[in-house]
């Protein structure tokens, strides 16, 4: 059975005709048999994508070959090759939807005036220096934060990224704007705007850990500041970085430990529930129990 291999990764760079991408992306991914989901905005590439390891690598060498693309940081995961049902590749106004197009403003460096990026190892030096002082600011949708996130961490209440600028609009944080504060999310694509929306909104110290939750993990595994499961936009719905990940997620059901995120099985129902595997054997929606 062929090796597969996943995929994380992202660019902001300015890109003068989305839709021409577009097609070159899809056509080298049907070419190669490569699944996934793929956006392509103005502002730059943002994908995920899955297959067989010498199609993951002939991808990898063909999309650098590109100039604006030559210094992706590719993020590589274990995978089983049906992460993902299908092949989608977009062009939309942003890269991730904060609805904040107009307030992002990028360069051949990337997105101008963003959070300085830190690796796993200065994050943990910045604690050791700073301590308390420190916040962790998790720049995800609630649901992912409910299964795993950094100790302490402050966890906006938001279903979605758009809710994002409401929130920082709305003054919750602002006892935030003088303490150093670090920026984290899955792969650090949504770090790279939130943090600039944090920084032209008057926080002083902003920081997002470079290649995000996921290359925090590799790092440091279980044994570092991360707790619990990280959540994941395909097929494997979360993974674990060891045998050693705390469940730290809640049934929305009996309140039993559980990091398992499983389609509700109710007619009436749609979507996933956070369901221990007692309350996931039974056909009734969590709205209807």
């Amino acid at each position: 059975m062929a090796i597969s291999k996943l995929l994380l990764y992202y660019v902001f760079t300015p890109l003068p005709d989305p839709p021409a991408i577009r097609l070159w992306q899809r056509d080298l991914c049907e070419r190669l048999g490569l699944k996934g989901r793929i956006v392509i905005s103005p502002h730059g590439l943002n994908g995920t994508v899955a297959g067989e390891v010498a199609a993951v690598k002939q991808y990898v060498r063909r999309t650098r070959e590109y100039p604006p693309f030559a210094a992706i940081d590719f993020k590589w995961s274990e995978a089983t090759g049906e992460e993902f049902p299908r092949l989608s590749v977009k062009v939309r106004d942003e890269m991730v939807t904060f609805g904040a197009s107009n307030e992002i403003a990028v360069d051949r460096d990337g997105v101008v005036g963003t959070g300085r990026h830190l690796a796993p190892e200065q994050v943990h030096e910045l604690v050791e220096a700073r301590g308390d002082e420190v916040a962790f600011f998790d720049a995800r949708n609630r649901f992912e934060a409910a299964i795993g996130r950094f100790s302490g961490a402050v966890v906006p209440e938001v279903e979605t990224t758009k809710d994002f600028v409401a929130e920082l609009d709305s003054g919750r944080y602002d006892h935030l704007k003088d303490r150093p504060v670090v920026t984290y999310c899955t792969g650090g694509v949504r770090c790279e705007v939130l943090s600039a929306m944090m920084v032209k909104r008057g926080f002083s110290e902003v920081y997002q850990i470079d290649g995000g939750v996921v290359r925090y993990g590799e790092t440091y595994g279980d044994a570092g500041l991360w707790e619990g499961s990280l959540y994941v936009f395909d097929d494997r719905i979360k993974i674990d970085f060891s045998d050693q990940a705390k469940i730290i997620g809640i049934c929305e059901t009996c309140g039993a430990a559980t990091s398992d995120y499983r389609d509700c099985i109710a007619a009436q129902c749609k979507g996933r529930a956070l369901l221990c595997a007692a309350d996931a054997s039974t056909p009734l929606c969590v709205q209807h129990r």
